[in-house]
């Protein structure tokens, strides 16, 4: 069954979900029937570049999808993504999955009561060197994550922390487990070019013994994102942008006894833009009643981790004021 489909916001991003639900629903995975935006002008012009209809009110979209990507403004995903799960449409909603926890509960309960699918956009994930990397993940214990990008004018409502380290926030808890605590957390941050946080640093311990340092910045001069981890006997090394992961582990010794050195592992990649895999696996989950690749709780868990971090953040502040 090929499900109806729209996007909600055919921004920078949203614009990108209408591109490839376009392509899957030539391929005959689904059937994109329409895009939304409040902006008359760019919702007609992804229309026309789809060959889909347009709407400036989502409401529009009750009864007649069965699916859609929402890509519109934080403050707004509550409001949304709560009526369309409730009327059982399958969701996948851009990270961060709402401003507040409250909100996520809102959003996870909707969809309960709907019994629809509730995906976040947890974009890395999908990421195709993490995929390759994610079965030789064991027991890490010490992270070191950067992740940097140039100056722009989107996503400026929310802080850099929302923004960016949200996806570092998430994989780390995914890789070192999701029922592991995050016993205490340490984070400075600053704004430099707008009254939000725009670069920050953040140390989380968790209860195993695993310790991540992340640095995020939206004001850099080149585009970084990169981690670095070890875990018993390896040192784990992924470039996101460059699709690219490598596990340097010591070699066994010989039968002489003496250490021939680390062994470099380059691991094999399937190169498949995330976006894509991203929806691909919402739209089957949801098509064949599958659990969520990315799920409610798994969103909002991230949330509570940035949230903490913002928190430790302001307290930094008020320290260096006094």
């Amino acid at each position: 069954m090929k499900l109806r489909t729209a996007v909600i916001g055919v921004g920078h991003l949203g614009r990108q979900h209408a591109r490839i639900h376009a392509n899957l629903s030539a391929e005959g995975v689904c059937e994109l029937t329409s895009v939304c935006d409040l902006n008359a002008e760019t919702a007609q012009t992804v229309a026309n570049e789809r060959n889909v209809s347009w709407t400036q009110d989502w409401r529009e979209f009750m009864g007649q999808v069965d699916a859609v990507s929402l890509a519109v403004p934080t403050e707004a995903h509550c409001e949304i993504a709560s009526v369309l799960l409730e009327a059982g449409i399958h969701v996948l909603v851009e990270k961060p999955i709402s401003r507040t926890l409250p909100e996520a509960d809102q959003m996870i309960a909707a969809a309960t009561r709907g019994k629809a699918l509730l995906q976040i956009g947890q974009l890395e994930r999908f990421n195709p060197a993490l995929i390759a990397l994610r079965p030789h993940v064991r027991n890490p214990v010490y992270f070191e994550i950067h992740r940097v990008g140039e100056f722009t004018a989107r996503s400026l409502d929310i802080d850099v922390v929302l923004d960016l380290m949200i996806h570092d926030l998430d994989i780390v808890q995914w890789l070192v487990g999701e029922d592991v605590l995050v016993t205490d957390i340490h984070a400075v941050g600053i704004p430099i070019l707008t009254n939000k946080v725009d670069a920050a640093n953040a140390r989380l311990e968790f209860a195993s013994g695993a310790v991540a340092n992340i640095t995020a910045s939206r004001v850099g001069t080149e585009k970084i994102r990169k981690m670095r981890f070890f875990q018993p006997h390896d040192y784990v090394a992924i470039d996101y942008t460059s699709k690219r992961a490598s596990i340097s582990s010591l070699a066994p010794p010989t039968a002489e006894g003496s250490w021939p050195g680390v062994h470099l592992r380059t691991l094999d990649v399937i190169d498949i833009e995330p976006l894509r895999a991203e929806i691909v696996a919402f739209l089957d989950a949801a098509r064949n009643n599958r659990p969520s690749p990315v799920s409610g709780t798994e969103g909002r868990n991230a949330l509570s981790l940035a949230l903490r971090t913002l928190e430790r953040i302001d307290e930094h502040k008020a320290k260096v004021r006094i």
